[in-house]
Formats: C-alpha cells, structure tokens, sequence
C-alpha cells in the first residue's frame, strides 16, 4: 500500500487560511478603523457646525440685549418727557388762577363782607373774613355755589366779635376752585 503523507499539504493549507484569516482580521481592522474615523469626522463636522451656529445666535442675542436697553432707556426717556410734558401743561393751565381767583372773589364777595385771610392749597381754598350779618354770609355762600370759577363753599365757623367797637361775624369757611379739563393735546 502506498502511503502519501499529506501533512505538509494540510500544515500548508492551514497556514495559508491563517494567513488568510489575519489578513481579513486586517482588512477588517483597518475598515473598522477608517469608518470609526470617518464616523468621528462627520460626527465632529456636526459639532463644530453648531458651534459656529450656537456663537453666531450668542452674538445675535448680544445685539439684541444692547438694542433692548436702548429701547429701555428710550422708554424711560419718553415717561420722563411724558412727565415734564404733564407738569409743564398742568403749570401752563394754572398759571392764571391765583389772578382768576382773586377777581372772582371779587365779584363774588357781598357788600359788607371783608376778607381777612385767603389761603390756597391746590383746589383747596381757606376763607377766614368779617361779615355785617349772617344773611351776608349766607350771600356770599350762594353767590360762590353761582360762580363758574368756585364750587362746594363750606362754612366752617361764624361768631360774634366787636372790632373797633363794631359788632361783626367772624367767619371760616372752606371752597374749592373748578379747574378745567385737560384735553387731548394740552390744548384749551
């Protein structure tokens, strides 16, 4: 019988799979290797893309910010104008009245009433004065619930004095001043 000895053929044949087999292991290495590589470079284009986007909405937002505080300041800038506007409209409505008061006091006042003090805080007027009678007094009351200048006159206190040896009615009493509507644009 013959015998072959196919050892060698086997052993070569083992060899050349292994051979074969690291060289797929390193095929298969170094493609794992370049699609992991390449996985991280896209993954990192993304990133460094929204990086560049995030500091541009960064620096967007910080325009924005500064234009919110100019728009702040302007606001606050206008309420204040708005104020001084009022001011000075609500100055330019009364700087007549002291003037207006006393000449409708004047036309007002009764004969035999005379005024001894006369004292204005806002719309708020205090009378203090001397009247002949208390049916004066009581003119004068009606003559300012008539005025188109004074409303709601408020005795306060009336008594019997002597002055100079005259008999006469001390007399207090409380009114308001009628202001005009401010209209639309500050004008009259």
């Amino acid at each position: 019988m013959i015998r072959i000895n196919l050892l060698p053929h086997r052993e070569a044949k083992r060899a050349a799979r292994r051979q074969q087999f690291y060289a797929l292991i390193g095929m298969v290495s170094v493609l794992a290797a370049l699609i992991v590589f390449l996985v991280q470079t896209v993954i990192a284009g993304y990133i460094s893309s929204q990086e560049a986007k995030n500091d541009f909405l960064k620096k967007e937002i910080a325009v924005l910010d500064k234009q919110l505080d100019q728009i702040k300041r302007l606001k606050e800038q206008t309420q204040a104008l708005l104020v001084r506007k009022q001011i000075i409209e609500s100055l330019q409505r009364d700087r007549a009245e002291a003037v207006r008061l006393l000449t409708e006091m004047t036309r007002q006042m009764p004969e035999g009433v005379y005024i001894r003090s006369l004292k204005q805080d806002g719309v708020k007027i205090s009378l203090n004065g001397y009247a002949q009678s208390n049916a004066r007094v009581s003119t004068l009351m009606r003559n300012i619930e008539a005025s188109p200048w004074l409303e709601k006159p408020q005795l306060i206190e009336i008594k019997a004095v002597t002055v100079d040896k005259h008999p006469l009615n001390e007399f207090s009493m409380n009114l308001a001043l009628k202001r005009e509507p401010v209209q639309d644009g500050g004008k009259k």
